[in-house]
């Protein structure tokens, strides 16, 4: 699969399966996430790769959003973090956050290719995360991603919008509301 194709399939889906999530998988992953380019090459990323049942449903009691009681179906869950002090800072620019979520998407891509589901979420409490998995401070917990393999039929636990997006792409903005040629205010036309 070329990268082209695999941003084309990533998709954010809900409706999950289980499947099994061997030691070989979870060394890819974190190989092709190793490989994102950072400041300095600081690589400042930190994953833990929760796949035990026991600790996936310790895990859970941080999925504070409603809207994210499907990630409860997820084989594996990845908590993603770094700290300030790990990458470049210049001025008030902390890089960290860029390149760990560049690492992130290496991870989500491979998963793609890999023929996975690899949902990031922001509705988890970073505090229970921490504690849960033992991330001390000053580590920030950026994202949890979701990983299983797309689900034949629809979660029955999925809001009437989280549906249509199951089963529809959701819209992308226009090109001109977010990519400029030469200066803001001079967006690239996609004709």
């Amino acid at each position: 699969m070329e990268v082209q194709e695999a941003i084309a399939r990533r998709r954010a889906y809900r409706s999950l399966a289980p499947v099994v999530i061997p030691d070989d998988l979870i060394l890819d992953l974190a190989r092709q996430a190793r490989l994102a380019p950072s400041c300095n090459n600081n690589q400042p990323w930190r994953f833990v790769f929760v796949r035990d049942p026991a600790k996936l449903a310790e895990l859970h009691a941080a999925l504070n959003s409603p809207g994210n009681d499907w990630a409860r179906t997820a084989s594996m869950i990845v908590a993603v973090f770094s700290r300030r002090e790990d990458d470049c800072l210049i001025k008030e620019r902390e890089y960290h956050l860029f390149d760990t979520g560049m690492a992130s998407a290496f991870l989500i891509l491979r998963a793609t290719e890999l023929g996975l589901v690899a949902h990031p979420i922001a509705g988890f409490s970073p505090k229970k995360t921490r504690e849960v998995l033992g991330i001390p401070e000053p580590f920030q917990v950026i994202t949890l991603i979701n990983i299983g393999v797309k689900s034949a039929g629809i979660n029955p636990g999925l809001s009437p919008k989280q549906v249509e997006q199951e089963t529809t792409r959701p819209a992308r903005r226009p090109l001109g509301d977010f990519a400029f040629l030469d200066g803001f205010g001079r967006p690239i036309s996609e004709a």
